[in-house]
């Protein structure tokens, strides 16, 4: 279901029976989003990537550099296994979590997938704020790169449960549209 964001009317919260995590492209605001979500909700807050740099003790872009995507994308699933057992949390992932098969299958079986979508500008935009800390753009035209895996990702996106478009709007605009969405 799609959802664009629009101002909440005074609404009692949903009940969150099981995690909500946020899937979507590099730079769609997935982190500050969930933060701001997860204090709505009264919810802990936890991103998947933080996590998986404690667990592995280095940076993602060293991860890529020594061991390679794939087994980056092997320690990526177990951590978001992990996250999503127990108490209902909102949990920001990377990028490509959902697009792997074993850990898109575990999302959409023990949680509720909220893909934050947004046009390329605003994306190229948003990671020109934070160079050198997005390893597959390393070097390369980012405006290309996204368009590319957009391609590739956005079918695969759009399989989560809860589709929320992001504008060039404030951040709560989309935390409101995820509010609507998940309050039946």
């Amino acid at each position: 279901m799609q959802h664009s964001p629009t101002p909440r009317p005074n609404r009692p919260l949903p009940q969150i029976a099981k995690s909500i995590v946020l899937v979507g492209m590099m730079g769609v605001g997935k982190s500050t989003v969930g933060k701001r979500l997860a204090a709505r909700l009264r919810l802990p807050f936890v991103d998947a990537d933080h996590e998986i740099e404690r667990a592995a003790g280095c940076s993602i872009t060293e991860m890529f550099a020594r061991h390679g995507e794939a087994q980056f994308r092997d320690g990526e699933r177990r951590v978001v296994a992990r996250l999503i057992d127990g108490r209902p949390r909102v949990i920001a992932t990377g990028g490509g979590a959902f697009i792997n098969d074993e850990t898109r299958a575990l999302i959409m079986a023990r949680a509720t997938a909220v893909w934050l979508n947004a046009d390329i500008e605003v994306l190229v935009e948003r990671v020109g704020r934070r160079d050198g800390s997005r390893p597959l753009l390393k070097d390369k035209d980012p405006r290309v790169v996204l368009r590319e895996l957009a391609a590739v990702r956005d079918p695969i996106y759009a399989q989560a449960h809860i589709h929320i478009r992001s504008q060039p709007l404030p951040h709560d605009a989309a935390v409101d549209a995820i509010l609507e969405a998940l309050t039946p």
